[in-house]
């Protein structure tokens, strides 16, 4: 039987895709971003109280960084705040070279509707990925079972808990919520649309 792994970077899309399709691994990068520590640390609990294997990858990319997710300023072409020049890219080849060590063939994000504002949100970019991936050695293949979805639906069709979301960490730029940053505003507004008004 195939074997998966879900890249999880501790905000809710990736952590529903955790608690409903329980993959055999879970992967975390530190690529160097601000917000590290909280990923990680919310990767971790929530892998905990699923009983998920989990593993922290640290690769320092941070010299390549651009706007909230860096310690540098948006470059001038960043489509928004957040974005690090082919950051997805960077994390699938990342986890490619995990899941060919562990002879794992499935890599699953948790990428949603609205991250369509990114070129490596949209399905053209994973279909053009796993041709590049198809033409080496590992047999691995990426899916984004969520791309068409937004992230309350998500949450909603996988029936995730709260106990489970509130692990959740979504800032761009700390290692704790911030409350202004677009990655903040949505998981409050997420939370909210799934029926935690006082979240």
């Amino acid at each position: 039987m195939s074997k998966s792994a879900l890249l999880l970077s501790g905000g809710m899309d990736s952590i529903a895709l955790a608690y409903g399709l329980r993959p055999d691994l879970c992967i975390t990068v530190d690529y160097g971003q601000r917000s590290a520590k909280g990923e990680i640390n919310a990767a971790a609990a929530v892998c905990d109280s699923l009983n998920l294997q989990h593993s922290i990858l640290q690769i320092d990319c941070s010299i390549l960084g651009s706007g909230d997710l860096s310690q540098r300023e948006p470059l001038a072409i960043a489509p928004v705040s957040e974005w690090w020049p082919y950051r997805n890219q960077l994390l699938i080849t990342f986890c490619a070279a995990v899941a060919v060590r562990e002879s794992i063939h499935k890599i699953m994000l948790g990428t949603v509707a609205t991250d369509n504002t990114h070129v490596d949100g949209r399905s053209d970019f994973f279909a053009a990925m796993n041709d590049v991936l198809r033409m080496q050695e590992g047999n691995v293949v990426i899916e984004v079972p969520a791309i068409d979805k937004s992230t309350v639906a998500l949450c909603q069709d996988l029936q995730v808990p709260f106990e489970v979301l509130a692990w959740a960490h979504s800032c761009h730029c700390f290692p704790y919520a911030c409350g202004q940053c677009r990655g903040c505003n949505k998981h409050r507004l997420s939370m909210r649309g799934l029926g935690y008004d006082d979240y």
